[in-house]
């Protein structure tokens, strides 16, 4: 018996809309999440055109660009840190590099709060310490432990006194900028952290 060749037609047709649709569904998220928000309040220190990371020795020129892509929940980030940090922060201290430290929010929430804790940590010139101690102090992913009470405590181990600090904490002041940081990581095709280049 010979095939109906509208059927094969129909079939084809049927897997070609199938494929494409399902393409349709896993990228328009990528492709929106890879937008950023101009009207994002940003905090000190950080340049849009360094993929809205802080910025630390922006200033210099002739010397390596270091840009780390991490969240602040993320394992590996933390032993990355404890590893390199003091090294990171001496090329800093020394002027010997442009350092670009990029708080991602894969992992969830909390990441989020981390990071736009550590963006208020920046309006006070402390985030070297804050994004230390955030390493030093990491919980199981999303337990519930980095809410904004424990990241203000956190602030004060930082030497942060100020109330701008915990109002900025309990506001969410920065999380657009998170997303924006989000945004910024999609379209350099950062996919993992911690993720460095040099």
């Amino acid at each position: 018996m010979a095939k109906q060749p509208g059927k094969d037609n129909f079939t084809r047709n049927l897997v070609i809309a199938v494929v494409v649709g399902v393409l349709l569904i896993m990228l328009v998220p990528t492709l929106l999440s890879r937008q950023t928000d101009s009207s994002a309040s940003i905090p000190a220190n950080v340049s849009a055109d360094r993929g809205y990371g802080v910025v630390f020795n922006g200033e210099l020129t002739g010397v390596p660009v270091v840009d780390i892509y991490e969240d602040f929940q993320c394992p590996v980030c933390a032993q990355f840190t404890q590893l390199n940090g003091p090294y990171i922060e001496s090329l800093i201290a020394e002027k010997k590099a442009t350092v670009v430290y990029h708080t991602l929010s894969f992992l969830g929430p909390e990441s989020v709060n981390a990071a736009n804790a550590a963006a208020c940590s920046a309006d006070e010139g402390k985030f070297l310490d804050f994004h230390r101690l955030l390493m030093m102090n990491q919980k199981q992913e999303n337990s519930g432990a980095w809410d904004n009470t424990f990241l203000a405590s956190l602030g004060q181990t930082a030497g942060i006194t100020s109330q701008k600090f915990s109002s900025c904490v309990n506001k969410g002041e920065y999380v657009g900028w998170v997303s924006n940081v989000a945004a910024a990581g999609a379209k350099a095709n950062v996919n993992s952290t911690p993720t460095v280049f040099v």
